[in-house]
């Protein structure tokens, strides 16, 4: 399959189909039977984390084993090291809702991911001039600030609602309340998770030589993409295999009358789709030019965009009061504004690239029209 690494609305549609990716991942685990959460968390990992992601980077990547061979230790521990601190970050979310609830746990972590795992790699690379350079630039990085609101506003909704519950519901739903842990716990969980971007944007030695091999400048990512997520899943196996011994679950993977394959076969299809949201920021970020940094924040925004409109479609918010539904129409409608502004944004940057492209075909044809008059 190839696809324009030259058309930002490509690179748009893609980053959306992420998103899409991450709000429905976790729809097979209904039908896993039987097991408990570390027993069919770790075939998640396994499927998502590194079959999927190798087996596409081997068909893809002609020249996979000599660039993940011939690269720089430092890169790949790096890109390994930052995909094992995204897994920590997700470990820990867990526990971050279990002191805030889900509404402001979801706000809190989720913008403080988005927000440093979109800034701070351009900065720290060198390249914050990118985000400021042009009219189309700042434009895009406004539609990206919009993109946070829109993750506040759904988070505030869902505050909100928990605020809705009656005295029992709320013990049932956040018995451990604690705003000083809860937010020692999202500043370390939202940062941490961030680590995903901050491993998938630091392995441009990796796909410079993917390219230089003969690779398609679409899939060039995806050499970084199984370093970082080769890192991850040594945190999440070994998380899994923890709880399995601490929790003698050990014999789910063998337990007589368990549906093992069914299991199998639905915890790797989330690990699957899961995985798409990554593979989906990395073939699309060629298409973004210098503003590919806006990936991470796209598919976030887009995932909480998704995953508020299933939630709508499944009666989660059904008898919500008027203040909770007025957030989360907020919520949604400055989604979908800000993936305007970024669209709007690139077409500005597309077309301030115009006169230069116009410049070349008229000193193309004129160089042609000499040619052509010095003939005899």
């Amino acid at each position: 399959m190839i696809l324009d690494a030259t058309n930002p609305a490509v690179g748009m549609i893609l980053f959306t189909c992420g998103g899409l990716a991450g709000a429905v991942f976790a729809l097979p685990f209904k039908r896993v039977k039987n097991w408990a959460y570390e027993s069919y968390w770790l075939f998640y990992a396994i499927f998502g984390l590194v079959l999927f992601p190798w087996a596409l980077a081997l068909l893809t990547v002609p020249n996979l084993k000599e660039v993940l061979t011939g690269a720089p230790s430092s890169v790949l521990i790096r890109c390994a090291g930052f995909g094992a601190l995204w897994g920590l970050g997700g470990l820990t979310w867990g526990l971050m809702i279990r002191y805030l609830g889900i509404g402001l746990g979801l706000a809190i972590g989720c913008g403080l991911c988005s927000a440093t795992g979109t800034l701070i790699p351009p900065i720290v690379t060198g390249r914050m001039g990118d985000l400021v350079k042009d009219t189309g630039s700042v434009v895009v990085l406004l539609g990206v600030l919009g993109s946070l609101a829109g993750i506040a506003f759904v988070g505030l909704a869902g505050k909100s609602k928990e605020g809705e519950l009656s005295e029992e519901e709320k013990k049932r739903a956040v018995a451990d309340f604690d705003f000083k842990k809860g937010m020692l716990v999202a500043l370390f969980s939202g940062i941490a998770s961030a680590g995903m971007n901050f491993g998938l944007q630091s392995g441009d030695a990796l796909q410079q030589a993917a390219v230089r091999g003969g690779t398609l400048s679409t899939w060039q990512g995806m050499p970084v993409l199984v370093v970082v997520l080769l890192g991850g899943f040594v945190v999440n196996a070994v998380w899994c295999l923890m709880q399995n011994i601490k929790n003698r679950t050990l014999g789910d993977y063998c337990k007589g009358g368990t549906p093992i394959a069914a299991n199998i076969v639905f915890a790797g299809l989330a690990g699957v789709i899961w995985a798409m949201q990554f593979v989906c920021q990395k073939v699309g970020e060629p298409a973004m030019g210098d503003v590919a940094y806006i990936g991470f924040a796209i598919v976030m925004g887009s995932a909480i965009f998704f995953s508020s409109l299933v939630g709508i479609l499944l009666g989660e918010w059904k008898g919500v009061g008027r203040k909770t539904k007025v957030l989360l129409g907020l919520g949604i409608a400055t989604l979908l504004l800000s993936f305007c502004v970024i669209s709007y944004g690139n077409k500005l940057k597309e077309q301030a690239g115009q006169p230069d492209v116009q410049a070349e075909k008229e000193v193309k044809k004129a160089v042609d029209a000499m040619e052509r008059m010095q003939k005899p």
